[in-house]
Formats: structure tokens, sequence, C-alpha cells
């Protein structure tokens, strides 16, 4: 009984000193890190971020917009330098037409690859036939085809010194096209001059009118020669003069771009990439990092971003986590009535009634009758009744994956829903362009064919080099991000700033580098220097890697009609620029020597800093 009884006060005992135990660490853990857990979260976080919580544009937020000082050097000049060809004349080879399937992407590249090739091949072209809009029954009468995107007479204006335009073929000609007595060719985005010196040429000068059928979003190599430089500056007079939006389009657009701007505040446009065939070959969606990196850079959490793009895969479930950041997330539909919208489409024929029609249920007796013609005894049981179909399921790119191998044609409802797309992307176009910052989502994606942010961010280094265009690295961002040691979180060490340090790379002369190499070889226009720039005589900075063969300096006299107080609202001069500059540089330098922008943090860094604290 003794031994017992010490037993159960040993047992008691221990659960004593337990208690206390667990009550001294609780008491210690509470008092010890609240001041930890304050700066974290509060001063830590907020400090490294340059965040203003209430939106308001203070001293650390206008860096985020200023314009980059070392490109401001940057002109367009896309005037011809070189001896150029004679002008063109009526008695030339004879005429090309050609029909351009595809978005918008692949119509603006391959009309400004026409234009050259008519050029080269001394034709006249005559205005290309999108079939985007063509292929749709009872679009607007009003605005049909190449019309119902850009405006033709300011097109055949604008290229009269260039090439000969006209909007179609001679009456004789016409029905001779109509019979196919002329030759006709699709050739491949990557087709060299001399195919169509040695092979379209004869066949021009024989019949007097050849055809092309362009689908891959140009139908000439991206890089020409040098000794074909002038051939280059055409694109970019094509593509940034030539090629203007029907007035609807434009007034609309800039619209958008005031209504943005009425606050007095900037924005970022944001283009998302998320498409069905980007997605259906890489399979990977980065919508979730683009909040947080814009969070990294000090983008206050009130600004207003535009999401550009007609087509976001997945819908408005995938802008969740991209909302749930930036409230202020607008597109067309915000920024525009449903009535502007339905007056830029035009008068249309309504399509058919819809014929879709559920399966008709089947009444007792007749379920009865077929019981009882089943056959003899025993039989099983009568299958379950069948899942009602419902609309939603015959609807969409989705509808014929179960039934088909094969994706069938679209419907009429499709072709009306594609042509109104050209509409949508080039409103986003527009304001993409104005924007005081635009951020590319998924872009460079290896498919070869122009992509809507390429062309954004060539037109923006064209027409303002200094203007803020991210030319972020994916792959090393998304190493970056998939570095999951709770250390590398932590406020002013390696994570954020390395994403900093990159992102503000991207926007000078090792962004450019990077996207020449990269973006160029897939679409000219998505990188259109040095053949269509030139630098100012007396630069802040002369870049680095213009360094290549091909720069030049403006000629005197030439005066850019953007100024830099486009894009930076806020008057600043240019001593001011330099010493934020200087100070966002010395912010940026890495803790350590292994912290470059080209590799991620690797384990050994930061380890003063435990995750576990």
């Amino acid at each position: 009984m003794i031994f017992k009884s010490k037993i159960k006060w040993a047992a008691l005992g221990g659960l004593v000193l337990s208690f206390l135990s667990l009550l001294v660490h609780l008491l210690l853990a509470k008092y010890s890190s609240a001041d930890l857990v304050q700066y974290s979260a509060a001063a830590g976080f907020t400090e490294d971020l340059n965040i203003n919580v209430d939106g308001r544009q203070g001293t650390s937020n206008r860096k985020v917009w200023r314009n980059v000082i070392s490109l401001e050097s940057l002109q367009p000049y896309a005037t011809p330098r070189s001896p150029y060809p004679a002008a063109p004349s009526e008695e030339n080879n004879g005429f090309i037409y050609a029909k351009v399937f595809g978005g918008f992407e692949k119509i603006r590249s391959s009309i400004c690859d026409l234009v050259t090739i008519s050029r080269l091949l001394n034709a006249t072209l005559v205005i290309p036939e999108i079939q985007e809009s063509t292929r749709s029954k009872g679009i607007s009468s009003k605005f049909k085809s190449f019309s119902y995107l850009y405006d033709e007479e300011k097109f055949i204006e604008a290229l009269k010194n260039d090439v000969t335009v006209v909007k179609s073929l001679p009456p004789k000609l016409k029905e001779a096209r109509k019979r196919k007595q002329f030759a006709s060719f699709k050739p491949k985005s990557s087709a060299s001059p001399t195919f169509y010196i040695k092979e379209v040429l004869p066949k021009l000068k024989e019949g007097k009118v050849v055809g092309l059928v362009l689908h891959n979003g140009g139908c000439l190599l991206p890089i020409l020669p040098p000794s074909l430089a002038e051939y280059q500056r055409l694109r970019c007079r094509v593509a940034f003069h030539a090629l203007q939006f029907r007035p609807e389009i434009s007034a609309l657009g800039h619209l958008m771009v005031e209504r943005l701007r009425a606050s007095g505040q900037p924005y970022l446009a944001f283009h998302t990439g998320l498409t069905r065939d980007t997605l259906a070959y890489h399979g990977c969606a980065e919508l979730f990092q683009v909040g947080l990196l814009l969070r990294v850079m000090g983008y206050p959490p009130k600004m207003r971003i535009y999401l550009a793009g007609s087509e976001t895969f997945g819908g408005q479930r995938i802008l969740i986590p991209l909302r749930a950041l930036y409230t202020n997330l607008v597109d067309r539909t915000s920024l525009c009535s449903k009535q502007e919208l339905i007056n830029l489409i035009g008068p249309e024929t309504p399509l058919p009634e819809d014929l879709f029609k559920p399966p008709p249920a089947k009444s007792a007796e007749q379920l009865k009758e077929e019981w009882n013609k089943a056959g003899p005894r025993p039989r099983p049981l009568p299958p379950p009744p069948g899942r009602p179909i419902y609309q939603h399921e015959k609807e969409g790119w989705y509808a014929w994956v179960a039934e088909n191998d094969f994706e069938p044609d679209p419907s009429l409802a499709d072709l009306r829903r594609q042509a109104h797309r050209l509409l949508w992307a080039a409103l986003d176009y527009i304001v993409s362009v104005e924007a005081d910052a635009f951020f590319p989502g998924f872009n460079n994606d290896g498919s070869g064919w122009p992509d809507f942010s390429g062309l954004v961010m060539g037109h923006r280094l064209y027409e303002m080099a200094s203007a803020r265009t991210y030319r972020p690295d994916r792959k090393y961002l998304a190493e970056l991000l998939n570095s999951t040691r709770d250390n590398l979180y932590h406020p002013k060490h390696n994570w954020t700033l390395s994403v900093r340090e990159h992102l503000t790379k991207s926007l000078r002369e090792e962004g450019l580098e990077r996207e020449f190499r990269i973006s160029k070889p897939s679409s000219f226009l998505s990188h259109p220097i040095p053949e269509c720039s030139c630098r100012i005589l007396n630069p802040t900075r002369v870049p680095a890697f213009l360094s290549y063969e091909g720069r030049e300096e403006c000629p005197k006299g030439l005066e850019h009609s953007t100024t830099t107080l486009r894009y930076q609202k806020n008057s600043t001069n240019e001593s001011e620029l330099q010493e934020n500059e200087t100070d966002l540089e010395e912010q940026l330098e890495p803790e350590d020597e292994s912290s470059t922008t080209g590799t991620p943090p690797s384990s050994e860094q930061d380890e003063e800093m435990d995750g576990d604290d």
C-alpha cells in the first residue's frame, strides 16, 4: 500500500510539473516574440515593399512610375536612310492579294509582312482580307474585312511613297481569280526573300496576279540581312504609322485611357496571356505570381490595373488571387457601357434561334413497353435513368471532347465571337500602349508566332523606349518562387530583393538585350531596334548593348513628339530623377556576392535569420 501511494504521488507531481512547464513556455513565447511579430507583420513587410496602404502616391510610390532614364536616348526613327528603291509606279510586276487567318496578333504581323513583300517584288498590294471577320456571317455591313479593324484610307495614304495599295482587283482580274486562274502560295512565317524572288516573282510576272494564304502570323523572316535594313524600317512604318484603327475603335480606346486617368493617378496594364492554346502546350498559369511581383516592386494595393486580353482561359475564377491583392482591377466591361460596346460592333443581323433541345423524357408506358419487349426472363435490372444534358455542356470549345476525336467546325455564334474578339483586342492594344507601365503575363511561349504582349512591348519600345515596360524572365522567376525556405520570405532578405532587382533590370538595358536574343527571332515587331531607332547626340547614358552594329545617332533637329512627361505625371527635374535611381540601385545591392539575377538564392544564405523563429 505504501509503495502504491508513492507511485500516485509521483505521477501527480509529474503532471503538476508538466503543467507549470507548459505555462512558462507559453508566457515566454507570448512576450518574447511580440516585437518580432509586430515588425514582420506591420512595419517590415510594408516598409520593404514601399506600400502606402491608403493608395496615395508618396515619394516611394512615385519611383515605380517614373521613366527609365538610361533609355531616354533612344528615339523612334523609321524613315529611309540608305539608298532606297524608287517609289512605286503603275507599271509594276502585278498584283498581290492575300487571305489572312488568325487573331489580332497574327493579322497585324501578317499585314506588315505583306507590304514588305509587295515592295520587294515591286507589286501592287490589294488590301488583305481578314478572314476572322469575313467568315463571320451577319456582322456589321458597315465594316467589312480589313475595315472591320483598320482605316483603309489612312493605310493607303500612309504607304503611298512605299507601295501602291488598292482596295480590290480590276474587274477582269477579279473574274479570273474566281475561276482560280492564278497561282496561289501558302508561305511559312520563316519564308526568306530568296523564296519570293525565285518562286513567287516568276509566277507574278507570268500571270500578273498571285495569291498568298497566311496562317502563321507572318510570311517573311523576322530578321533580315543588313542589306535589307530598309525593308525592316518599312515594317515599322506599316505597324506604327500606317495601321491606324478605324475612328470608332480609336475614339473608344482613348476614352478608356482618359477614364483610367480621370483621378489623376497612373495605371498599369497587364496582359495575362492565359489563352487556351498557350496553356494546352505549357500547362501552367502564372497569374497568381504576377500579383506578388507587383507588390514586391512597391505598387500600392489600391492602384488601378487594366486587364488586357479578350480571352482569359478559366474566366473570372482565375483572377481571384490577383483581385485579392489588387482590388482596382478593371477591363473593358468595367470602363465601357454595354451600349458603347454595341455601338462599336455596329448593326448585325440576328443569329438564328437556338435549336438546342434536350432529348424528350420517356413516359411510364414507354418504359414499361420496353421492359416487356426486352426478352425472356431472368433479365438484368433496367439501367438507371440518363442524366439530363444541359445546354452549357453543348457550348464552348470543350463540348466535343467526349464525343469526337477532332474539334468540329465553329458555329455561327463562335465565328461572330471570334470577330468581336478582334475589336476587344484592339481596345486592349490602345490602352496597353498608352499605359504608364506594362507587365506581360505569358509571352515568348516558344510557338514562333507573334503574341499580344510582344507587339505591345515592341510598340512601346519604338514609340518611347524609356516608358516602364517590364520584360521578366519567367524561368528565373519560377525557380525563385519555388524556393520555399521560410527565411527567404522575411523582410529585407533575398527573396524580395532578388525579385525587385531582376524586375528593375528587366526595365533597362539587360531586359532589352534579353528580348533582342529571345523575341526578335520570332517577331521583328516585338523588338524593332536598332533598325527603327536612333540615339540622341548628348544622352545622359548610352545603352551599352547598343554597341552592336546598326546603331546610329539621330539627325540634328529630330524632335520626338512624345515627351517624357507623357508617362510621368509628376514633374521632376533630371537631377531628382538621377538621385531616385541612385537610391534604388543602392537598395538593390545584393547582400552577398552569390545573390545574382541569374541564380536563385542558395540554401546557405541568410543563416542568421532562422525561419522557425
